[in-house]
């Protein structure tokens, strides 16, 4: 059946003009002023923005942590990002037993029967010796074209700096995009045996062991390593603090070909929010940090020296021991809880893959912070290019799928764990006014999302095969 969305005003990554949009199939298929169509079904959008639907280029779901598990899978996470107007994501496969391909197969076997938007993955490396880097080679042909690597949590995650060396010229030969969190494993191991010795176990000290300097340290090694290893492109995850914007800047400007993400929670928030009574809900890694660090990552969006923002979302339950009602039924999973006397102990991640674009609609584009223009960059169409899923994703394009949100510029609403759909028992945002939130949602012409309704099912998103991403100058 065919749709027809009329007198919407789209917004794409460069413009804005009114018209229509023809839908057949799961693809748009035509653009323009005062379509026709003689059997489609007609949505009347007057007043309305249309937006591609959002990009998630970062998140973790069904993740197990310190004895429990992130508590939104791939069903309810992608309907909560639904409900933020995001239409795709992209999770982290981990490197457990067995081959690359293993993991892979494994974590297809969680994802492909509840995925409620499309999905991919990015492959962790965590673990490397020659058959791993045999394997690297394998990976685009299992629709992976990126890869994570690790400078901290030492003895778990982290490769030393020649194995990350050897992983980017690897991935730069096989086409695939090395991704990097940075921070160092060393002086975080020091710091935390520290403070434990002293007693130091509130949520604060989550913060106070892991040094932005770290980071700024930590980011600027692996762009050294990254033009060494033939300019093999590389990607900043999760960029928190004010010196990884001017580490990226310093690569950018020396040729690099260096791109970085933020995550929402980094823009909002600071470290003084560890000290709360409930400061356990604010616990990531890395870690929140200070109101100048929040001012330069905005520097860092409002001049493109950062292509994307994520979410990193990996909830967990703050009182794993109180049932919520999720879809009719009592659901409770061990969560934040299990750190109360130990900040070692608390599973490190927030919510907020459908906070994401709400959020920053009213804090980046209602504020004049960015442009609506620069929002659709950041959240649909860059992390679409870098991941190699446009102009099928990300785009409002013809040929491409009708992923589309449906966005009321005035629709006022306070904000907080009632509104957003995660599967969890609070949200960051609670009580905060927005102005501008997504009233219909489309993912490949289907509609999942009418206002307050859900209309999603498991199993209805789609495994994404990703190929060789842009280098965004």
């Amino acid at each position: 059946m065919a749709l027809l969305i009329k007198n919407g005003t789209l917004i794409t990554a460069s413009e804005t003009f009114k018209a229509d949009i023809l839908i057949e199939g799961e693809k748009i298929s035509l653009i323009g002023k005062s379509l026709t169509h003689p059997s489609a079904k007609v949505i009347d959008v007057e007043g309305k923005y249309i937006l591609p639907g959002g990009v998630d280029a970062h998140v973790h779901l069904d993740l197990p942590m310190f004895g429990t598990i992130s508590s939104d899978d791939h069903y309810t996470g992608g309907k909560a990002a639904a409900f933020g107007g995001t239409t795709t994501v992209i999770d982290f496969v981990p490197q457990d037993e067995g081959t690359l391909e293993e993991n892979i197969s494994r974590w297809h076997a969680k994802a492909d029967p509840k995925a409620s938007v499309d999905f991919s993955f990015h492959m962790n490396i965590t673990r490397f010796d020659q058959e791993v880097a045999k394997e690297i080679f394998s990976l685009p042909d299992l629709g992976i074209t990126s890869l994570k690597v690790f400078t901290a949590y030492n003895g778990r995650l982290r490769l030393y700096d020649g194995e990350i060396f050897r992983v980017m010229r690897l991935a730069r030969a096989a086409g695939i995009l090395t991704m990097v969190h940075a921070e160092n494993g060393d002086v975080i191991d020091i710091l935390v045996n520290e403070a434990l010795t002293a007693g130091n176990t509130a949520p604060y000290y989550h913060a106070k062991t892991r040094p932005a300097w770290g980071a700024v340290e930590a980011s600027l090694r692996v762009a050294a390593l990254s033009t060494q290893a033939g300019d093999a492109p590389l990607y900043l995850v999760h960029m928190n603090t004010a010196g990884e914007v001017d580490q990226l800047t310093y690569a950018r400007e020396h040729g690099l070909n260096m791109m970085g993400e933020t995550c929402i929670q980094y823009l909002f928030f600071n470290e003084d929010d560890l000290r709360r009574e409930d400061g356990a809900k604010w616990i990531c890694s890395p870690p929140m940090r200070t109101d100048a660090d929040s001012l330069r990552l905005w520097e860092g969006l409002e001049t493109g020296t950062i292509q994307v923002v994520s979410t990193d979302h990996c909830p967990f339950f703050y009182d794993g021991t109180t049932p919520i009602d999720y879809e009719g039924e009592l659901v409770a999973i061990p969560g934040k809880e299990l750190g109360k006397d130990d900040f070692t102990k608390i599973p490190n991640g927030l919510p907020g893959v459908g906070d994401r674009m709400p959020i920053m609609w009213t804090q980046g584009v209602e504020s004049r912070r960015i442009t609506p223009n620069q929002f659709v960059a950041q959240h649909c169409t860059n992390p679409a290019k870098i991941f190699g899923l446009y102009p099928q994703k990300g785009s409002l394009i013809p040929g491409g799928d009708a992923d589309i949100a449906i966005w009321d510029p005035d629709k006022e609403l306070r904000y907080g764990v009632d509104v957003a759909k995660h599967r969890t028992d609070y949200n960051l945002y609670e009580g905060w006014q927005l102005k501008g939130f997504p009233t219909m949602v489309f993912l490949r012409g289907q509609k999942i999302v009418d206002d307050k309704e859900w209309l999603g099912k498991p199993g209805m998103g789609r495994f994404l095969h990703c190929h060789e991403g842009e280098i965004l100058t």
